[in-house]
């Protein structure tokens, strides 16, 4: 600003752009973290809706989360997300509500193999599900199992969703024929995955897709190799 003004000239009243900071997002975060002595932490937090509570606890600068939408308030009815829930997730003294939140750790021969969780509501356990048998059933990388397509039921309403161009048309054709109702949507979740090379995978061969496993085309055992998901571009694989 001090450069902008002219001792002896008028000058523009106008100040310098400020630089482009990214907000925080409204939804729930995850974030998994593995450290050198193999030591693992994966956690989901969340405000539940957008803004909560809408209730900032006073001199804090943060919203109180409402997480009382999870029991079921009205029999039959459907919550936030969609879900339709019964007499026994209703309200009670000292009880808590049914929640989908699903931080998880899978190991391998009682060694850390995945740390892996994502927000998303009700779709939080079928997304983490499925990027886990990406890797174990199926032999996808990390990157490319969390980028995988992903299809998602949740018993009420009775339909299949599915993301867009996720389900080749033969296979929709078929769903359809057995008698499924099937739905397209956006893309949902944001799985953040760390995968920790476990001496099975030597010798894998690596995708050509940019991710860090690629390294001298094998995933190297021990090595940890993370994937962001490119559906909510708002983390990172990180490093140190």
């Amino acid at each position: 600003m001090r450069q902008g003004i002219h001792p002896t000239d008028a000058t523009p009243s106008r100040l310098p752009e400020s630089k482009q900071v990214n907000g925080e997002r409204p939804e729930t975060t995850h974030y998994s973290v593995v450290d050198e002595q193999g030591n693992a932490v994966s956690t989901t937090y969340t405000i539940n809706g957008r803004f909560g509570a809408v209730v900032m606890a006073p001199g804090t600068g943060f919203f109180l989360n409402d997480e009382m939408d999870d029991f079921t308030t009205k029999i039959g009815e459907k919550n936030m997300f969609g879900l339709v829930q019964g007499a026994n997730n209703a309200i009670a003294p000292g009880k808590r509500p049914l929640s989908s939140m699903a931080p998880t750790i899978v190991t391998h021969d009682n060694e850390v193999f995945l740390v892996l969780g994502s927000p998303g509501g009700s779709r939080i356990i079928t997304a983490s599900l499925q990027v886990a048998l990406n890797i174990i059933d199926h032999g996808m990388l990390p990157q490319e199992a969390v980028d995988a397509p992903r299809v998602h039921h949740q018993w009420l309403p009775d339909e299949v969703y599915y993301e867009q161009h996720g389900l080749s048309f033969d296979t929709l054709r078929l769903l359809r024929q057995r008698g499924y109702k099937l739905t397209e949507q956006t893309p949902w979740g944001a799985t953040e995955l760390i995968m920790v090379a476990p001496k099975l995978s030597e010798g894998k061969k690596a995708a050509d897709s940019g991710n860090d496993s690629a390294v001298s085309g094998k995933l190297r055992p021990g090595w940890l190799y993370g994937a962001n998901d490119i559906r909510r571009p708002a983390g990172a694989a990180v490093g140190f």
